[in-house]
């Protein structure tokens, strides 16, 4: 039967296999943060080609396009690998997510044609390109919901954060690109491009507040004042003028490379992030393989052990480990297993307290997201102006944006059933 000590090389020898798990699950988060950030400039310029009618940005976007697929292959590639895997901590969601996201690469060849055709208008490839970065992002989202240490948590919220706001300036640069590129603007477009800027900071300010000091000062250097200002002028155009007031097609490109050095500055930041995430889970694997080479050496010690065993579990006096360089044999040995038992003990309890600390910022989310599906569903109205509702509730009710969300779902079943409109 094993001892105390053999359940505790155990016990560290399945904290390396989660710790390798999340290694591997960190190469591909990102794989994927790179796939989308072609699919995201391969957003913005189909958008300025069919708003354009095919008069801008035809080369580019064939240029592009090899670089995406070139992406979708390494991610491709890191889904069979991940699918190898015997055991995965939090498998059954994060393969669903795969199984979701599959058939929109599967369906992206057909898009493309579409839109190199012109028979599809910027609206409907965007609404088409949100979606499947949507899915792709929501695998990043289960793989930081599936992290079990605090401090890789930490770097895979920031970093998922990092994304989601990077998604939405994606998003924003594809509106702005079609608004230009077409000459013309309208209310609805204007609200939806207010509601991208707001949801930038929003997802921006958690990252700062999951990231170190070191790379949040990263993205702030990575914001130059003089593009920033070039941004803001370029929105004011487009967003404060009366809506049916016509825009110069002629700032479509200023427009699109302003908001590409921006997104290829968050790019940037975004391979550090995915590169500190990786670097910390091979320090822990290092730090934990080190430990555990140290528990399988004393377990041999604990062979040669003279006492009964357990003869020092009810003491509570004496040094846990002898003076000097004497082997820690007999009750000595024990008390020191004992010490490391407590130890390992109360790190896991340390690491689960934090633990929970930092995935609150991911339970949030399901949250909000969950009342605004409710909403949606139930009042029959997109997913912009769920978020405004839920967002004014909170304004003006002085209350946080999840305790309105929790309060609406709390409310799901006395909802009414849909109705045909």
């Amino acid at each position: 039967m094993k001892s105390g000590l053999g359940f505790l090389i155990a016990a560290l020898r399945c904290e390396i296999e989660g710790l390798e798990q999340l290694d591997r699950t960190s190469e591909l988060v990102g794989t994927i943060g790179r796939l989308v950030h072609a699919l995201q400039r391969e957003r913005g310029l189909s958008n300025v080609l069919l708003a354009s009618q095919g008069q801008r940005f035809a080369e580019q976007r064939r240029e592009q396009l090899a670089e995406s697929q070139h992406m979708e292959a390494a991610v491709r590639q890191s889904f069979e690998q991940l699918a190898a895997q015997s055991r995965i901590g939090n498998g059954a969601r994060l393969f669903s997510r795969i199984a979701w996201v599959l058939p929109g690469l599967d369906a992206l060849p057909e898009l493309r044609r579409r839109i190199g055709v012109l028979e599809i208008g910027a609206a409907e490839s965007t609404a088409a390109f949100v979606k499947l970065i949507a899915g792709l992002l929501a695998v990043v989202f289960e793989a930081a919901d599936g992290a079990t240490d605090p401090e890789i948590s930490r770097v895979l919220v920031a970093l998922f954060n990092f994304m989601q706001g990077k998604e939405f300036a994606g998003q924003e640069r594809a509106c702005g690109a079609a608004a230009f590129a077409s000459g013309r603007n309208d209310g609805a477009r204007q609200q939806q491009w207010l509601h991208l800027i707001d949801s930038q900071e929003r997802c921006f300010k958690v990252f700062v507040s999951f990231s170190n000091a070191a790379l949040a000062e990263v993205w702030r250097a990575n914001q130059p004042p003089g593009q920033i200002a070039e941004l803001e002028r370029l929105r004011r155009i487009a967003c404060a003028a009366p809506a049916g007031v016509a825009l110069d097609p002629e700032l479509s490109p200023l427009w699109f490379d302003c908001c590409t050095q921006r997104i290829d500055a968050m790019q940037a930041v975004e391979e550090q992030l995915a590169g500190q995430l990786r670097s910390i889970c091979k320090q822990k694997t290092a730090e934990a393989r080190d430990e555990l080479a140290a528990h399988e050496a004393l377990l041999l010690k604990l062979a040669d052990a003279s006492d009964p065993p357990g003869a020092a579990f009810f003491d509570s006096h004496g040094p846990a480990q002898p003076a000097g360089d004497a082997a820690p044999y007999g009750r000595q040995l024990e008390r020191s297993i004992l010490d490391m038992v407590q130890e390992q003990s109360h790190r896991l309890q340390a690491m689960s307290d934090e633990l929970e600390t930092v995935r609150t910022a991911l339970n949030e989310r399901k949250v909000v997201e969950r009342a605004k599906g409710l909403l949606m569903a139930h009042r029959r109205i997109s997913e912009q102006e769920a978020h405004k509702m839920l967002r004014q509730t909170a304004m003006n009710q002085g209350r946080r944006l999840t305790e309105v969300a929790e309060s609406v779902l709390a409310m799901a079943e006395l909802l009414p059933r849909n109705a045909a409109p």
